[in-house]
């Protein structure tokens, strides 16, 4: 945590062109494309990094071919251009993958029709993937035979894209390339209030973990507090001409549904013509995302949630066995902060699924705030850019955009990692079957700083072996995490940094014996406190003393 204790007494008594408020994808990206263009940026969140919305996303880089239905082609324009864009900045964390779509006899759609859907979606994309085909319910049942065809009557497969990891960590490559361009950011630090003081703001900001109060100073503040964003903004006594309302979602997380050789999306059709999802993770199969309207930003996964989405997929695979509440290995819930105009009142008579998933940023020039409604992971580059101009407008002085503030090393430095791993043979420390090269996993997470994993391995064997056995993760990552990704909480490595937590059972988790050494490695003196609260958090009992 030295790291973190350092960038905190940067932001104490500071002063910055623009402190960030809130360090989900909205804030991680205007804080990473504002100090790559030379600003003085302060980045905080009272949570962890990606540590609310953002954790709980599909994991998908996506031009929305579901908003065509709503004929949103401007949106989907847009997202399916930013698509391209990560797809092409990220090569080794964001990839291709093929959505296959089963029209049956639920969904609005015949095939043919769905086909030419597609067909306009990689038209409207600018062909940036590869085509979509159109399949019968004969071939629907080669192609995919877990998919129960008694009732297709067709299949339609696209192609969009994913994260290989998790949605949190890549927020975290954002916050990791503001601090790169010089940015002080820190987690677990919350706004406690702020005034504008002749042309500046005067912020009191609390360390959450520790309870010490510090006071910064700002001359634009960028409000990216997610589904917040209201919450703040009223604080501050600004109106704004949009506001958020609550979408709520969930996604269930099983053992692998579909064969590990084809990594594919399969989408259906619920009974009320809403699409969903199986997507593969590794190996574990994600089912969501429902769409429920709530009122608070804080949601849990009932069981008539789990009902729902069991019934809904069981339906329409065809498994040896229907799954059950037992298969479920994590859940993930959620809000989409939906963005609608103030005059157009609460909304309670509008087709919930139509409002529209686009983002705002509004401008207050007398207050120098910049706000942002709404937004997806997918349209991220967007969202950095336009808080860059905005924030530019209210007088902050910006260098020209090389847009080097996004995206993965050169080719060639990642050529001489992949050589220097050949060379000692990286690869060959990974004895499992079914799991991904170590040289691939290591470069698409830390970029640069494989290397750096490479030299300890060299150093130290024992630190390329694993720790948890049932979470592939090796001791030098564990360092390289204590050391560089401002690890707070054991749940911000186990969730955030890292996703065991959404392919590991609980309760071999918390029976691993590498647990504790986990702890230990990030936290030093203070393992015990932080797996105490870890193990309170997921049973409500505090750990075993130390032996």
């Amino acid at each position: 945590m030295t790291l973190r204790r350092a960038n905190i007494a940067r932001i104490s008594g500071g002063l910055f062109d623009v402190l960030v408020v809130g360090a989900g994808i909205n804030g991680a990206v205007s804080a990473a494309a504002l100090a790559g263009r030379g600003a003085s940026v302060a980045l905080i969140d009272r949570g962890d990094f990606g540590g609310f919305v953002s954790q709980e996303s599909s994991n998908l880089v996506w031009g929305g071919f579901k908003y065509l239905e709503n004929y949103e082609l401007p949106l989907v324009f847009g997202l399916c251009r930013s698509r391209n864009r990560l797809m092409k900045a990220y090569p080794d964390n964001i990839k291709e993958i093929s959505f296959l779509a089963t029209l049956d006899e639920t969904a609005p759609f015949r095939p043919w029709f769905a086909a030419l859907g597609a067909t306009a979606y990689w038209g409207i994309g600018l062909f940036g993937t590869k085509r979509p085909r159109l399949y019968d319910a004969e071939e629907l049942e080669s192609v995919e035979p877990v998919v129960d065809t008694s009732t297709a009557r067709g299949a339609v497969q696209y192609q969009d894209c994913y994260l290989v990891d998790n949605d949190s960590r890549f927020v975290f490559s954002f916050v990791r390339s503001a601090v790169e361009a010089g940015a002080a950011v820190a987690n677990y630090v919350e706004l406690v209030s702020a005034e504008r003081v002749g042309d500046r703001w005067v912020c009191l900001l609390r360390d959450t973990d520790t309870g010490e109060e510090v006071t910064t100073s700002a001359r634009v503040v960028v409000n990216a507090a997610g589904p917040f964003v209201d919450e703040l903004n009223s604080a501050w006594g600004l109106t704004t001409a949009h506001r958020i309302v609550y979408s709520k979602g969930i996604h269930l997380i099983v053992p692998r549904i579909t064969t590990t050789r084809h990594d594919r999306v399969l989408a259906f059709f619920d009974d009320t013509q809403r699409l969903f999802y199986v997507i593969p993770m590794g190996h574990r199969s994600v089912i969501g995302t429902t769409d429920t309207r709530v009122d608070t930003p804080y949601t849990e996964v009932t069981d008539e949630d789990r009902d729902f989405l069991l019934g809904q997929i069981n339906a329409r695979l065809d498994l040896p066995d229907p799954l059950t509440h037992d298969d479920v290995i994590a859940e993930r819930t959620g809000v989409r902060p939906l963005v609608v105009r103030r005059e157009a009142g609460d909304q309670s008579d509008a087709d919930w699924t139509s409002l529209s998933r686009k983002h705002e940023i509004e401008r207050d020039d007398a207050r120098a705030v910049v706000t942002i409604f709404g937004g997806k992971l997918t349209d991220c580059l967007n969202v950095g850019e336009e808080v860059a101009e905005h924030v530019q407008h209210l007088g902050v002085p910006l260098e020209k955009d090389l847009r080097n503030w996004y995206g993965e090393p050169a080719a060639a430095t990642r050529k001489e990692f992949f050589r220097q791993a050949r060379l000692m043979r990286l690869d060959s420390l990974r004895t499992k079957p079914g799991t991904e090269p170590l040289s691939d996993r290591l470069w698409r997470r830390y970029g640069r700083r494989a290397f750096d994993l490479l030299e300890s391995i060299r150093a130290d064997p024992t630190m390329g072996t694993d720790v948890m056995g049932s979470a592939d993760y090796l001791r030098a990552e564990l360092h390289t995490a204590a050391e560089h990704e401002m690890v707070v909480t054991l749940d911000d490595f186990m969730r955030r940094r890292s996703k065991i937590d959404l392919v590991v059972r609980d309760r071999d988790i918390l029976g691993s014996p590498g647990l504790r050494e986990v702890a230990e490695i990030l936290f030093g003196d203070e393992a015990d406190r932080r797996l105490a609260d870890y193990v309170l958090a997921k049973t409500g009992q505090h750990a075993p003393p130390a032996h």
